[in-house]
């Protein structure tokens, strides 16, 4: 039964969701806290292990949650639930439509969804600032700030900047990504 709800969850999520795995992170919160899968702070932790990881984070956060409910089987069926819809609208686009990216109608649509998409991701980003650097998990709860993980965070930023001045570029995601985690074992 645990598989058939994960495929079916993951199906969902992966039919509905657009604009890549960013997009995604808000709808997979909801189904993994709704199915009680995973807490608010079990779903940060898979976050920051799906981003630091190489593969799509939709994809390792999906076969993250399969894993811890249903082991290798559960990984495969919420993998393949939030792939499968993705896999077979590219299919379909690439085999049957090649010209449809220059309809004006499908270049309207993809307009329109762009904003929502940013949306998405803006309102992830906020909820999960808030949550871990300022422990607030609704509007009008307590604020419980982590100052260890803020002074992390300025850290981070302060570094950022100063290498874009000093290199002309921003820096690697995967550095930014090492120093956090080296920052992380020295300061907790």
């Amino acid at each position: 039964m645990i598989y058939l709800t994960l495929f079916l969850t993951f199906l969902e999520i992966g039919a509905v969701s657009f604009g890549g795995g960013y997009a995604m992170i808000s709808m997979m919160r909801d189904k993994a806290l709704l199915h009680g899968w995973l807490t608010e702070e079990q779903l940060l932790n898979v976050i920051a292990v799906a981003e630091s990881t190489p593969g799509p984070i939709a994809v390792n956060m999906a076969t993250f949650v399969g894993a811890s409910e249903g082991g290798l089987l559960g990984s495969l069926c919420a993998t393949l639930g939030v792939v499968l819809p993705s896999f077979l609208i590219i299919l379909l686009i690439a085999a049957v439509l090649p010209g449809l990216l220059r309809k004006g109608g499908v270049r309207a649509a993809l307009q329109g969804i762009r904003p929502c998409t940013v949306g998405l991701i803006l309102a992830t980003a906020i909820t999960m600032l808030m949550r871990s650097l300022f422990g607030i998990t609704a509007i009008g709860g307590g604020v419980s700030p982590d100052l260890v993980g803020i002074l992390i965070f300025a850290l981070l930023a302060a570094f950022a900047f100063l290498f874009a001045r000093w290199k002309a570029k921003k820096p690697s995601p995967i550095l930014i990504i090492l120093i956090s985690a080296g920052l992380g074992m020295l300061l907790y």
